[in-house]
């Protein structure tokens, strides 16, 4: 059999696979109606090499796309969440089916490795399961009334149209946490993917797009629309009563100013900064795969990438020590080669902010243990390979609080748990934090009300890597929100409150007496 490397020098077969144009044949957004604007060309970080163009779309698209939302949205949500949800089990099950072709056009279009790709099909996979359970578990609450002979209960019902707004480094999976429970909870859906990674969006958009036919469902059940504007379009319009953004923190704070000036809900997953906290009484064999994959994982673009190491002083010099030799084992080139361990960076000009944070770094006193770079000749041809680094720095710097989409790794000192604790908490930012310990007691408090801020907490693995079955999402600059499991499918619909008064008289809450 050939090597996956070999069989990604021709790509044609995999845009063929996923039912995309051939190369440079200017695949459309989904819908030929909805793009008629400029084309956008997508390369690939892998080669640097050009894999389409792709049409984009205008405000009139942008309209008849809503349109077709709003008329699609008065048919599904008539429609008994249960067979909502086999419709979703459907796709889970395209998704099977294409799972090679779409983490292969992942891995190649986003240039995370090939295993990270197949394993973010498995994430939409995953999500189109547990949507399919919860279709069936959309549940309110009963209460006791004061008021004799009332009943009251509250019920949940279906939001409307749901706008998202993707990043490109998870190109289809938070598209999937956003629809698998949109969809069963009875919304229908409009996404705005990155023009960095279209090809995804378009592919996964067409995998739907077989089940609505299939079943003979409205096309307006999933609308993708992308161009210029569109993201700020989804944020200012009505129709929309919420929008999920995925992205920077700056960006966020666009979108959150826009909802609140119209009442919008946001669900907003933006920047993170974490952290991991390693303790004398940690398992070192098991924290250095954890911590080395957290730093260097999709090229450190991942927001839950871990990007600040807190280490007590009695084991810092022996493990900063391993680190190093362990980042001098990384082997970086080609994602879809299963022997690298890191890929590119997504185009040249996160590797210009790579560049700059490393300077800012060291301008502002940081001592590098493992230099960064970027490579070049065979191999390298496209200009986004960089190296992993580390480097000594102060909590204080403002680098270190501020979130670069690379793998460049902090080290610090501690000397207390209180003291880990507080510069774990130190940054702006709130996703995802871990600390590597044996000592219960210390584990305990990471995690009580005095311990991590952050909205994922993990004990003994690392900070990303986050199923689908919890709530996914972090507090302060990362936005609030939350995404994919537990009770999450909330966010996605109307809550209403019921009394019903099955008496014959009319008293009044509170013992209030009205008479006339």
């Amino acid at each position: 059999m050939e090597t996956l490397e070999k069989q990604i020098t021709d790509i044609k077969p995999v845009l063929a696979a996923l039912g995309l144009k051939e190369l440079n044949d200017g695949c459309s957004t989904g819908n030929n109606d909805f793009a008629s604007g400029d084309i956008i060309e997508s390369y690939s970080p892998v080669d640097g090499k050009l894999i389409a163009k792709v049409k984009t779309a205008t405000k009139a698209d942008y309209e008849k796309a809503m349109t077709a939302a709003s008329a699609a949205f008065l048919e599904w949500r008539h429609i008994p969440a249960p067979k909502r949800g086999e419709y979703v089990r459907q796709f889970g099950n395209k998704l099977r089916e294409k799972k090679q072709e779409l983490g292969m056009l992942v891995s190649y279009e986003m240039g995370k490795s090939l295993q990270e790709g197949l394993g973010e099909v498995q994430e939409m996979i995953d999500i189109c399961d547990f949507a399919v359970g919860l279709s069936r578990q959309l549940y309110g609450l009963t209460m006791h009334s004061e008021r004799a002979d009332h009943r009251m209960y509250e019920q949940y019902h279906p939001l409307g149209i749901v706008g998202i707004i993707s990043s490109f480094n998870f190109p289809v999976a938070v598209w999937s946490w956003n629809t698998a429970l949109a969809w069963v909870c009875g919304d229908v859906c409009i996404w705005k993917s990155s023009p960095k990674t279209p090809l995804c969006s378009i592919a996964s958009q067409k995998i739907w797009a077989e089940v609505a036919k299939e079943n003979n469902l409205p096309e307006g059940i999933s609308c993708l629309i992308n161009g210029k504007g569109i993201g700020e379009y989804i944020s200012m319009d009505k129709r929309i009563p919420l929008v999920s953004a995925t992205g920077s923190t700056r960006m966020g704070k666009e979108v959150g100013i826009k909802l609140a000036e119209r009442f919008g809900r946001g669900l907003l997953e933006l920047g993170g900064n974490n952290a991991i906290i390693v303790t004398p009484e940690a398992d070192i064999t098991n924290a250095i795969p954890a911590i080395v994959f957290g730093a260097v994982g999709t090229a450190g673009q991942r927001c839950t990438t871990t990007r600040r190491l807190i280490i007590h002083e009695s084991i810092y010099d022996s493990l900063k020590e391993k680190l190093v030799n362990a980042f001098k084992q990384l082997r970086i080139g080609n994602p879809l080669d299963q022997n690298n361990h890191v890929g590119p960076l997504i185009d040249k000009d996160a590797v210009k902010d790579y560049l700059a944070a490393i300077e800012k770094l060291k301008q502002q006193g940081g001592n590098m243990l493992a230099e960064g770079g970027v490579l070049t000749g065979e191999g390298y041809e496209s200009g986004c390979y960089v190296k992993p680094a580390i480097a000594e720095a102060h909590s204080q710097y403002e680098i270190v609080k501020h979130e670069t989409f690379a793998p460049i790794l902090y080290l610090m000192k501690y000397k207390t748990i209180e003291e880990a604790i507080a510069l774990q908490n130190d940054v702006p930012q709130g996703l995802s934090s871990s600390i590597m310990t044996l000592n219960m007691r210390e584990a305990e408090k990471f995690l009580s009300t005095a311990g991590s801020d952050c909205g994922i907490a993990n004990v003994n693995i690392g900070t990303s890597g986050a199923e689908i079955g919890g709530a996914f999402g972090g507090d302060k600059e990362t936005g609030g929100g939350r995404e994919s499991g537990s009770d999450a499918w909330k966010v996605y619909m109307r809550r209403q409150t019921n009394t019903i008064n099955y008496g014959t008289k009319l008293p009044l809450a509170q013992g209030i007496k009205f008479e006339i």
